[in-house]
């Protein structure tokens, strides 16, 4: 099984920067994806940024694309999701997920944490 921790959350005024944190632990030996989507209420859970930890390719959403930036440290099983210029519609609880593969689609994600809580103020 793979454990994984998101830390980082807060509330940020708009412009703002954050940056989140996801520790996995466990049996990560097969988990070649790690990825964040985003959930807010009363809305679908989405696909947010990827990454490959054995190409380091990645992959992001058209609304995010150019403010966020995904990077990994594959020593410390550890993925990171830097947020900049932070709009309130980026206002959601932010999922760390594991997988074999990438795929925008959450219902295919093996390992799930429990969310953080992003809020951007107007």
């Amino acid at each position: 099984q793979v454990q994984l921790v998101e830390s980082g959350g807060g509330l940020v005024q708009a412009g703002g920067s954050l940056r989140l944190s996801c520790a996995a632990s466990g049996r990560t030996f097969n988990q070649y994806a790690m990825g964040w989507f985003r959930q807010a209420p009363g809305k679908e859970r989405e696909f947010v940024a990827a990454i490959s930890k054995g190409s380091g390719a990645t992959h992001y959403a058209d609304s995010v694309k150019g403010r966020f930036t995904i990077s990994s440290d594959n020593a410390n099983n550890t993925v990171y999701l830097q947020m900049n210029t932070l709009l309130p519609e980026d206002t959601a609880v932010y999922f760390c997920a594991t997988n074999s593969r990438i795929t925008v689609s959450p219902r295919f994600w093996d390992y799930w944490g429990q969310g953080t809580q992003v809020t951007v103020s107007s």
